[in-house]
């Protein structure tokens, strides 16, 4: 066994795993924690990293570091996705985290965050699971969307994010009808896309993961807390989710900040997350005719991350 670390640094978020891995079985987490730090801050805006993100996201990763160093990690890889790819300055970025961790950060393009996505959803699906399956990973800044059946056989990332979405579109609180319409656009002009590269009419099975997905399957659930071992698989009906979806959507900031498994990192975005859930969910349904369930995990990029490592 070997001791690795996976850092996943997207728009929104900053995660950590730690690891105990093997050639063949599958990862024995260690420790698994997040920050949201929101590096994307404006950044669909200005092109740029805002430097009190820059601070906040450089402290995460100071302390990730002492982490590491606390349970005799011996390998890590460093992810950074959507918003440092997109951002003039990330150089800035690059530097602080090589000086802070000791380690080259990746700035991945779209196409290998989805195979990293699609790489860790599918390490934990069973062999009965209908294929080929659709992994869509939601992020802050972009979404992936990975069809294959045990590898990735076509995939497409597009800038598209609940952070982005949000800042494009929806700041109302609750986002009003105008704003909500406005967003629905953008989202479906990007899924026009989508269609284009991938043949969404082959999928027999859709798979969400990451915070926006997650936290709509905890309200789909009823839950009062945040519990992993629930969401983690969970199946549920097609018209279950999209009214959960649209139920976040319509919430305002109170009232989703009361909910017992929201991440208060989560509140002022999840809105769009849902939405773009929601219009993903639609796409795929209206391709193939109908979709009876959708699926969740909680096993996404960062699981790739570390199973990169073995």
């Amino acid at each position: 066994m070997t001791r690795v670390a996976a850092i996943d640094c997207g728009t929104n978020s900053i995660r950590l795993l730690i690891a105990d891995v093997s050639r063949r079985g599958p990862l024995v987490d260690v420790v698994r924690t997040q920050e949201v730090v929101r590096l994307g801050q404006d950044v669909d805006r200005t092109g740029m990293l805002d430097p009190a993100a820059l601070e906040r996201t450089l402290a995460a990763v100071q302390r990730y570091a002492t982490v590491c160093r606390e349970h005799g990690v011996e390998t890590t890889r460093f992810v950074a996705t959507s918003a440092t790819r997109d951002a003039g300055n990330r150089h800035v970025f690059v530097d602080g985290v090589r000086a802070l961790l000791g380690v080259e950060p990746e700035v991945i393009s779209g196409q290998e965050e989805a195979a990293l996505s699609f790489a860790g959803a599918a390490s934990v699906l069973g062999a009965e699971q209908a294929r080929p399956v659709l992994v869509v990973d939601i992020g802050g800044g972009s979404t992936e969307f990975v069809l294959g059946d045990d590898v990735p056989s076509a995939g497409v990332s597009v800038k598209m994010g609940s952070v982005r979405i949000s800042e494009r579109h929806l700041r109302g609180d609750p986002p009003s009808g105008k704003q909500v319409k406005a967003a629905r656009k953008d989202i479906r002009g990007l899924l026009d896309h989508v269609r284009s590269e991938l043949p969404l009419e082959e999928v027999r099975t859709i798979v969400g993961v990451a915070g926006s997905v997650t936290t709509v399957t905890a309200h789909a659930l009823g839950l009062t807390e945040y519990d992993r071992s629930r969401i983690d698989g969970a199946e549920l009906p097609t018209e279950t989710v999209l009214a959960s979806c649209a139920s976040l959507l319509g919430a305002t900031r109170a009232q989703r900040a009361a909910l017992g498994f929201m991440h208060p990192g989560r509140v002022d975005v999840i809105g769009a997350g849902a939405l773009i859930w929601s219009e993903v969910i639609s796409a795929v349904s209206d391709a193939t005719g109908g979709l009876a369930t959708v699926r969740t995990s909680e096993h996404d990029i960062l699981d790739g991350i570390a199973l990169s490592l073995r």
